[in-house]
């Protein structure tokens, strides 16, 4: 079940919101009435409920608005517990000066906005000597070992109905898992731009991306590591086509610091991952933790996607062929034998990441001529050295003549959509223009060297290439690619609205 916080300034606005989220099926809804600003009135805003609530007045100490005396809060209290409230939320050092009276129910509630300790056991243990009938404690996530610690102690401890959730960004895995470990709700937001919680989720994200009320102990999940991860849309595509197909499937963003990739590695196994993709900042550095590795890894020194199955972590490089596809494509030479395809053609790629490694080791195995640049002269020397291509000075890259030009930096992706990294005066005609920033669809870079008629190719099409290829690694069928495209364009629409 989702609970969904309201916290509104107005009575009325807050009665409006609880009436329009029980008309779309929610079935509890916690009022945070340290919100309201003005003298604050519980039977108005309990009696005749749509649907069942928790009474909620935080502290500014535990992360509330509440601004009146501590005896007044109390007050208030006791009063919806009078009133007959459905639940009333306890903070553990408050709990024992409140009894129990009539059906209200007691959550008893501890915050931590600063860690996950590493005692969790010891003050659940603790709660349990307040009455409760569900015990509630979230903390932050400062690590993602701290998303395992969270769910495990809610597994062990689910005699006692347990809410545990990790706060933050780091802590998005534990709200969307923590029913799968016997909590008997879970916290989401109205409005992804209300929230009331460091890290916490909107209701539409859960129920209709995540699907929480679907996921049970047989749900296989799979994920993207990252940092940061917020801005990926992967979660979205492949929780749709999971959805499309009818499979019991989970798709979740992990924001991985660099220096927790092996500590969560080691937990995959804990959490039941079965695949990750995997991207910035983590593509070279992973390849020390593989078990075993497919050409195309081996021979760019990059991962973007891990197989976990029987123990063992098997990397793959889906960038590569994604991204070869889309260049054929668009010159229309896929009919040729894979190693005459851009034979003659120089490409220069911006940027010597990950993603320009996959594309440059693809190039020249079709024998182009590729000269890579990047703003730190160094990693491009590196990547040339390695696939035995040309090197140029980032403020020479105007000078090169070429017949391909790749973007492979983040230059012009959302927001900052009003940069490019190429000058537009320099775009020659009939140039193949790729840009792998796929948000936006039609990027400044883009738009510029249509301008210069240029023949350009969006990300869109590698980066649904490039998913659609890791859904087959991750399931063994074959991605439904137009429902994935179709839902990235949506909601890149959505966000210019």
């Amino acid at each position: 079940m989702i609970c969904v916080s309201i916290g509104r300034s107005r009575h009325r606005h807050m009665k409006a919101e609880h009436k329009h989220l029980a008309e779309q099926g929610i079935q509890l809804v916690e009022l945070r009435l340290d919100y309201v600003r003005s003298s604050i009135n519980i039977p108005r805003l309990i009696n005749d409920r749509p649907c069942p609530v928790i009474v909620t007045i935080r502290r500014e100490k535990d992360g509330g608005r509440f601004a009146g005396s501590e005896e007044q809060r109390r007050l208030l209290l006791r009063t919806a517990i009078a009133e007959g409230v459905d639940y009333v939320d306890l903070e553990e050092d408050v709990a024992a000066e409140i009894p129990r009276f009539g059906g209200t129910k007691r959550i008893i509630s501890y915050h931590n906005f600063r860690k996950t300790p590493e005692d969790i056991d010891v003050i659940h243990s603790r709660m349990r000597a307040l009455d409760p009938d569900v015990i509630k404690i979230c903390t932050m996530a400062n690590h993602p070992h701290d998303n395992v610690r969270m769910l495990s102690m809610v597994w062990r401890n689910r005699d006692v109905p347990t809410v545990g959730l990790c706060m933050g960004d780091i802590g998005l895995p534990s709200r969307v898992l923590c029913g799968r470990y016997g909590a008997p709700f879970t916290y989401a937001t109205f409005h992804p731009e209300r929230t009331l919680a460091p890290g916490q989720i909107s209701f539409d994200q859960l129920r209709d991306v995540y699907r929480y009320d679907e996921i049970d102990a047989r749900t296989e999940l799979f994920g993207v590591i990252a940092d940061p991860v917020g801005h990926s849309l992967s979660p979205l595509i492949h929780n749709a086509a999971f959805a499309n197909l009818g499979m019991n499937r989970l798709y979740l963003p992990f924001r991985v610091p660099r220096e927790d990739l092996s500590s969560f590695l080691e937990d995959a196994e804990e959490f039941g991952l079965r695949g990750l993709s995997v991207t910035i900042p983590h593509k070279e550095r992973i390849l020390e933790y593989l078990n075993r590795k497919d050409d195309v890894v081996e021979g760019i020194g990059a991962c973007n996607t891990v197989v976990l199955e029987n123990g063992e972590r098997m990397g793959h490089n889906t960038d590569c062929l994604a991204a070869m596809e889309t260049l054929e494509e668009a010159a229309g030479v896929s009919g040729l034998p894979s190693k005459d395809r851009f034979k003659g053609k120089v490409a220069m790629i911006l940027g010597a990441g990950g993603a320009g490694k996959a594309i440059a080791y693809g190039l020249r195995r079709r024998n182009a001529a590729v000269v890579l640049t990047d703003i730190e002269g160094a990693a491009a020397q590196e990547v040339a050295d390695r696939l035995d291509c040309r090197v140029a000075e980032w403020e020479s890259r105007h000078k090169i003549s070429c017949d391909i030009l790749v973007n492979c930096t983040p230059v012009g992706m959302h927001p900052n959509v009003d940069v490019t990294p190429f000058d537009k005066s320099r775009f020659k005609a009939s140039t193949l223009v790729f840009d792998v920033v796929y948000n936006p669809e039609r990027t400044l870079f883009l738009k510029e060297a249509a301008e210069k008629n240029c023949r350009v190719i969006s990300g869109m099409d590698m980066f649904v290439r490039q998913a659609s290829l890791q859904f087959k690694l991750f399931t063994g069928k074959d991605a439904p690619a137009e429902l994935m495209r179709d839902t990235i364009r949506r909601r890149i629409r959505a966000a210019r609205l």
